[in-house]
């Protein structure tokens, strides 16, 4: 017996939920990539981009997922040799290490754990024992949905600077862009990286990049640069570079109808709507951990993460059955623990195109699997969330 139509509900951190209205103005012709449209188009969103990383410096849009952001970010700073320092929180710094490594330069993790934030006063002791400014630049991530953490950017921008050190500070925003504050200017960003599926309610397949002063001039030097990562090229005038080749005309047409509605909503009006569907799971896996067989990965309140919340199960309660109980009775697809935390845990997410009913109809499936499965739980999750909303959001 199932109780699921029509389409699946995407509780995943990406691809999320994509509006009708995206959907809608994605469904048309093509266009010539050479004439006035695409090219007022274009200008557009990098200027628009601007607003949402809350920058003053260059935007560009790549033909890639947040992985092809990464390297855009790598090659255009950084040289062959050149040591990096990733901050460990969950999976993705790691990743982005990774990558780094992969294209020859050298990777030094500074340890963390998967279920707290980094330290930035660790960060700042770290560089201040870099006397001969090896470290060229910094990897960290704003919230890793492997862990479900929220790392403070501009408190670990604050101890680069208290350590005085000269090291380019590089954040993936690609799961809090548009979801939450995020300041590169004001909090010493030099790049930021992002991509289209996550909070910007975009189809996957755009790599978003901002780079400030620092970064730029870091980028003359840069010895790892390839034809078509390079920001050279692609901040000159002709339209057609700006892409290294033909544009992705219907995402773009898609990201700026995202970035429509976002301005509509207001971006304050975004966070707020984020922090209050978040604290609305929360509340229900609270209610929930009561049963001791699930709980929050993230053991510090403040450091759990407005747009994925990342629940361990505990007692040889296995997490697959769950997702796949949510998915094939009630058509809700939750996130599966990656990493570390394979087969420990399940993720909700509750970023991007996300409302109150989305989030109470998925709370209340996961529930309704706690309770088919015999999973012991703390009953009133539903309740809890319901009632937290009733409270914060004033009739």
């Amino acid at each position: 017996m199932v109780v699921r139509a029509g389409r699946e509900f995407l509780a995943i951190p990406g691809p999320t939920t994509i509006p009708d209205e995206v959907l809608g103005a994605m469904h048309r012709p093509a266009v010539d990539i050479y004439a006035g449209p695409l090219v007022q188009l274009t200008d557009g969103l990098l200027r628009d981009l601007k607003r949402v990383f809350k920058t003053e410096g260059r935007t560009y849009i790549y033909i890639s997922n947040g992985h092809g952001a990464w390297e855009a970010a790598l090659t255009n700073v950084l040289s062959r040799g050149d040591k990096v320092l990733v901050l460990e929180s969950g999976r993705f710094a790691v990743g982005w290490g990774n990558a780094a490594a992969g294209l020859g330069a050298k990777v030094e993790v500074l340890k963390g754990d998967w279920r707290r934030a980094v330290r930035p006063a660790d960060l700042e002791a770290r560089l201040r024992q870099d006397k001969a400014g090896e470290i060229k630049a910094v990897l960290a991530v704003q919230i890793d949905t492997a862990s479900g953490v929220v790392n403070d950017i501009a408190a670990i921008g604050r101890a680069i600077r208290a350590a005085g050190h000269g090291a380019l500070l590089l954040v993936d925003v690609v799961a809090s862009l548009g979801c939450m504050p995020f300041e590169m200017d004001a909090w010493g960003v030099d790049v930021a990286v992002s991509g289209s599926q996550k909070g910007l309610m975009t189809p996957p397949g755009l790599g978003l990049v901002a780079a400030g002063p620092r970064a730029k001039a870091a980028s003359a030097r840069a010895d790892l640069r390839t034809p078509y990562w390079d920001w050279t090229s692609r901040d000159g005038d002709e339209h057609y570079q700006k892409y290294a080749g033909t544009a992705p005309e219907h995402l773009l047409f898609g990201l700026r109808q995202a970035l429509d509605m976002l301005f509509a909503e207001t971006l304050d009006g975004a966070f707020l709507r984020h922090r209050l569907l978040a604290e609305a799971v929360r509340r229900a896996v609270d209610a929930w951990s009561k049963g001791q067989a699930v709980g929050f990965n993230i053991q510090e309140p403040g450091e759990r993460s407005d747009t994925v919340t990342t629940i361990l199960m505990n007692g040889g309660h296995n997490p697959e059955a769950l997702r796949t109980y949510c998915h094939t009775k009630c058509g809700v697809v939750l996130g599966r623990g990656i990493g570390e935390l394979g087969g420990k845990a399940f993720r909700i997410a509750h970023m991007g195109h996300v409302n109150a009913p989305m989030i109470l109809g998925t709370l209340g499936v996961v529930e309704m699997g706690l309770k088919a499965l015999r999973i012991p739980y703390g009953a009133g999750g539903v309740q809890a969330a319901a009632e937290y909303l009733g409270e914060a959001v004033e009739a």
